[in-house]
């Protein structure tokens, strides 16, 4: 990317945000910590300026970030997804919108759960409108991979929406921090990608593993036709 435009992360004091918001820092993106405690987003902040000296990282809550970032990335846990997206539909309007949510059952994290919509994704799009693009992205990137700087990530990132620009935009971003990224497809297809993180999961805790991902294999030019 030529430009490195502010990101906001609503949920940024989890593991997933926040790990994002690190990589994205290093990269020199500006990023905005979002959460519904502004006080807990601030120290988390002020704790990744320490990991990433000169990174340009602010807390706010989850409203002022939503109305102050370019791109915003939603990584709040499932429970939240709606409630946050019809709260702040007015702020988010017209903007990048990156979803990184997954329902999950909670009492069986093997298992996706995906709403009446089919999708996170699909719930997010039809809160906020067609007219703010939704992309999914980074379901399947481990926190664990996303919090340790001195690795390259051996996995990738599948992008699915009905935006194609939008998309684009996603996998340039996705780029900047180190990983391939793919477009995996339009807004009908964020089911099956979301749900793959059940799977990954599911291998986790069979085989002992930690933070499986996925690689895809047999592609020599990400060009376009």
């Amino acid at each position: 990317m030529t430009s490195h435009p502010q990101i906001a992360i609503l949920g940024g004091t989890g593991k997933e945000g926040s790990g994002l918001a690190l990589r994205w820092a290093r990269a020199g993106f500006p990023i905005l910590i979002g959460s519904r405690d502004p006080e807990r987003a601030r120290h988390t902040a002020e704790r990744l300026r320490a990991i990433v000296p000169g990174g340009e990282l602010i807390g706010l809550s989850n409203a002022e970030a939503a109305a102050q970032g370019e791109v915003v990335v939603v990584t709040v846990p499932y429970e939240g997804h709606a409630p946050i997206l019809q709260g702040l539909r007015d702020l988010l309007a017209h903007k990048l919108i990156i979803d990184v949510v997954v329902p999950l059952d909670p009492q069986n994290p093997r298992r996706y759960v995906p709403p009446p919509d089919g999708s996170a994704t699909a719930e997010a799009q039809r809160i906020l409108g067609p007219k703010t693009p939704v992309v999914g992205a980074f379901h399947h990137i481990s926190h664990l991979h996303l919090h340790n700087l001195e690795e390259t990530p051996e996995c990738d990132v599948l992008v699915v929406g009905d935006h194609r620009e939008a998309k684009a935009r996603v996998i340039a971003l996705a780029e900047a921090i180190g990983f391939t990224a793919y477009d995996a497809g339009p807004l009908a297809n964020a089911p099956a990608v979301e749900g793959l993180t059940a799977v990954l999961i599911g291998l986790n805790i069979r085989y002992k593993a930690h933070g499986t991902g996925i690689r895809i294999t047999g592609i020599s030019s990400k060009k376009q036709s």
